[in-house]
């Protein structure tokens, strides 16, 4: 029998469409890796406290961090619309332009407006980065996009842990000074704005281009109707008020470093090896929370009680040692944790919503979050609320996070009891309402769900 080849059947033009898209989805791969390197991102904190910008721990905590959350905040959802209507590429541009003025200010400003202004471009980063994590969708069929999310998100991880150990071995081994680490990332960055350049604007928008206002409404009602949902609504809020705690002590906690142990002098100062160990330990994590084979309807609030309780007691660690190795292993492992449970709630969240309810599910809890994580800043951290220092602050942080794990804790009792009572003989039924199981929705109702939404 002859070997029947299935390439030598495909049309020329066919070849030519298929080594595009796979061109444009390495290009923009390696556009997100390059981005990344930004060596001098660890040792922020310890070059704005050092000789070269001599501001005081004060003015860093109380009056130039809260910048980057006020600033997200108000940026979020501009961003998030214009991303898909102006089809990715001139927001992935204006995110190029922001990294630039970053490490030009962090350079050359030395007033604290000007750092205020790095933290407002800072948030702007953050929140383009929407423009990048869906620009592949956009490259590939519904089939691929698990597979295009899963290569993404790697050259990102990627970027950012040869990021953290370029900058540790210029600091450790080739005694850098944090200036002109900081020229380096703004080289890096600026070679990021070329990069940019040359991305290809997809013709079409993902979802916007066929949201009209009246489906727009549509959907919000549906979402709220679906926030019913035991599952959809647990790990929703995980989202909302696990997120805000976990990016607030990821903003502080350099100050913190330097508050335990005040060097410096570069080649002691180790947050990039630290920031390129829990990178990995947060691949990893995410990786291995994939083949947790656990009946969630039962086990969520049990396994979200104990990972928020550990992080608490990880907060508590941070802010009562006095040995950095300690406060590193502590940030490590509670950025590990958090990590773990990210996929986790994806998959809970996405499982049973349309592809278009799915990003606004997400775009909402993001924004709920942001908004959380605003207050708590203006409260705890400005100087026109309580303007604690970063230690006081990290009680705080810790206060919060127990008061979740308590509540979490409780509400797995009640779904124990609840099973208890409605366990039958030779089976385990679980009751989110008393003595009902837990239905999800069939595929063939979400497609119908899907195209009713598109319509």
């Amino acid at each position: 029998m002859p070997k029947k080849n299935d390439d030598t059947k495909k049309p020329a033009s066919e070849t030519v469409l298929d080594q595009h898209w796979k061109l444009q989805v390495f290009y923009l791969c390696f556009y997100g890796f390059m981005t990344q390197i930004r060596p001098g991102e660890s040792f922020i904190t310890p070059y704005l406290l050092g000789p070269n910008k001599n501001f005081t721990q004060a003015e860093v905590t109380n009056v130039i961090m809260p910048v980057l959350t006020y600033s997200y905040m108000a940026v979020l959802v501009p961003i998030f619309r214009l991303t898909d209507s102006l089809r990715y590429k001139p927001v992935l541009v204006l995110q190029s332009l922001s990294h630039v003025s970053i490490w030009l200010l962090l350079v050359f400003g030395t007033s604290v407006l000007a750092m205020q202004l790095m933290e407002f471009f800072y948030g702007v980063t953050m929140a383009a980065r929407i423009a990048y994590s869906s620009y592949i969708f956009s490259l590939v069929a519904p089939s691929r996009y698990q597979r295009m999310a899963s290569y993404s998100r790697s050259a990102v991880l990627l970027g950012v842990f040869t990021s953290s150990v370029l900058g540790q071995l210029c600091v450790t081994l080739g005694d850098v000074s944090f200036l002109t680490l900081n020229y380096v990332s703004l080289g890096f960055v600026s070679f990021g704005l070329v990069l940019t350049l040359f991305l290809e604007r997809p013709r079409r928008s993902l979802f916007f281009n066929r949201w009209r206002e009246a489906v727009l409404c549509r959907m919000l009602r549906e979402v709220g109707a679906l926030a019913g949902q035991p599952q959809l609504r647990l790990w929703s809020l995980w989202w909302v008020f696990n997120s805000a705690g976990y990016y607030l002590m990821l903003y502080y906690v350099q100050i913190l470093w330097n508050e335990i142990y005040p060097a410096t002098d570069n080649y002691r100062v180790y947050n990039g090896g630290v920031d390129a160990a829990s990178t990995l330990l947060g691949a990893g994590a995410s990786f291995a929370a994939g083949y947790v084979k656990i009946r969630w309807t039962l086990w969520s609030e049990l396994v979200i009680g104990v990972v928020t309780a550990f992080q608490a007691g990880l907060l508590l660690l941070m802010t009562t040692t006095s040995n950095i190795w300690l406060c590193y292993t502590a940030y490590v492992l509670f950025r590990g944790s958090y990590q773990f449970l990210v996929p986790v709630a994806i998959f809970q969240i996405a499982t049973s919503l349309s592809k278009e309810l799915c990003a606004l599910v997400f775009g909402v809890n993001t924004f709920f979050a942001t908004v959380l994580k605003t207050i708590i800043t203006i409260i705890v951290a400005d100087k026109r609320g309580l303007g604690l220092s970063v230690h006081p602050q990290f009680y705080v942080y810790f206060g919060y996070f127990t008061l979740l794990a308590v509540v979490y804790l409780l509400a797995a009792v009640s779904v124990g009891i609840r099973h208890i009572r409605c366990k039958q003989p030779g089976e385990l039924a679980l009751a989110k309402e008393p003595c009902q199981l837990p239905t999800e929705v069939p595929a063939q109702e979400k497609s119908a769900e899907a195209g009713a939404v598109q319509a």
